[in-house]
């Protein structure tokens, strides 16, 4: 396929950036003379500008664009920042108006997207049927390459640091006393949304079970996250003797990281806890051993962790899940058992055999 450059645009979260990294690199392969520009979300490019199939990274804000007369005048006004880069083709992962509008205004003139609503055949040369029902998403994403006639031999995401995030981890986790091969448990208790979150007092009930076995808690917490991480940690210390000399096994990491640099921690532990959120993605696409709680949301939508060394644990006896892509801002119920019933001791024995069953053989590169 002769393409000199080509874009690919998925400007949703972070989880949603990792996955299409198999899209990115199958097409690396199919077209290794070309240049590939990944356009993603505000704060999200420091995961992804080592990566080798991958010649630029850029960042879209969408907030100057969000609504109101300006926000129009901003989006037309990036539509011709788009043009003038010339592209050959474009990629759309992303299914919104907007998306589609600056797929048009990129004036490529190949232009892929979803079959996704009326202004997908205005604006994109060749539709793709998303088929959601019966495909998760990494393959959801991979039809985008059917029409360029793209084998896809990648399914993987490939996460690729910087080696000073590399060393910054094994630094910051060696203080920690990781160097003693101490078991090193994760524990992220955040998301974007509230209905996601497993209950903190749950988080802080594994970490303490943890340290009393001899392990050490690697808590984290992304940009507005940290007050999450703060009351998870002083409720972990509730649940330990204050003689212990447990105050060492505690390390909260939140708000001190970049993304890159929370990657390379994530690679080093030996367990990680989340709920469903982008870190969990870190953690399965990195092989690493992932309990992820899963409450408003399901396997079935797609977005579920893959490998032998992730386990989804949920309360699968609920009529009510899933309750949205994403999970709303409170449960309309008013009782939020998807989480509320799965408690630490469900979780627990997982955790367990990940953290004292044997350890990782592959793990703190």
């Amino acid at each position: 396929m002769q393409t000199r450059k080509i874009a690919i645009w998925n400007t949703a979260f972070l989880g949603d950036a990792i996955l299409t990294l198999p899209l990115i690199q199958s097409l690396r392969l199919a077209c290794p003379e070309a240049r590939l520009h990944f356009y993603i979300r505000r704060g999200l490019a420091d995961l992804f500008r080592e990566h080798p199939a991958l010649d630029e990274v850029h960042e879209y804000d969408k907030e100057p664009a969000a609504s109101g007369w300006r926000g129009l005048a901003a989006i037309a006004r990036f539509g011709r920042e788009l043009e003038a880069e010339k592209y050959d083709l474009w990629i759309s992962c992303h299914q919104s108006l907007r998306s589609a509008y600056l797929a048009r205004a990129s004036g490529a003139l190949r232009r892929i997207g979803y079959k996704s609503s009326w202004f997908s055949g205005l604006c994109y040369t060749r539709c793709v049927d998303r088929r959601f029902s019966s495909l998760d998403e990494i393959e959801r994403l991979l039809r985008l390459l059917e029409p360029l006639g793209v084998q896809t031999p990648s399914t993987w995401p490939d996460i690729c640091l910087p080696e000073a995030a590399r060393l910054k981890a094994g630094n910051i986790l060696a203080l920690a006393g990781t160097q003693t091969r101490r078991p090193l448990l994760g524990l992220h208790p955040g998301s974007v949304w509230a209905t996601k979150r497993w209950p903190e007092e749950y988080f802080a009930r594994i970490g303490a079970l943890a340290i009393r076995k001899g392990a050490v808690v690697a808590l984290f917490a992304g940009p507005g996250e940290e007050r999450m991480a703060l009351r998870t940690e002083a409720l972990m210390r509730k649940e330990l003797p204050q003689e212990g000399g447990y105050d060492a096994a505690i390390l909260n990491l939140g708000g001190s990281l970049s993304l890159s640099e929370l990657a390379a921690c994530i690679r080093r532990l030996d367990c990680y806890v989340s709920n469903d959120s982008g870190p969990m993605h870190l953690a399965w696409a990195q092989h690493v051993p992932l309990v992820a709680i899963f409450g408003p949301t399901v396997r079935a939508l797609g977005f579920a962790p893959r490998g032998e060394s992730s386990v989804v644990l949920e309360q699968e006896d609920l009529p009510c899940r899933p309750c949205g892509l994403h999970g709303p801002a409170e449960c309309k119920f008013e009782h939020h058992r998807c989480m509320r019933d799965l408690g630490p001791d469900k979780v627990w024995p997982q955790v367990e055999k990940y953290l004292f069953g044997g350890g990782r053989e592959t793990g703190r590169p």
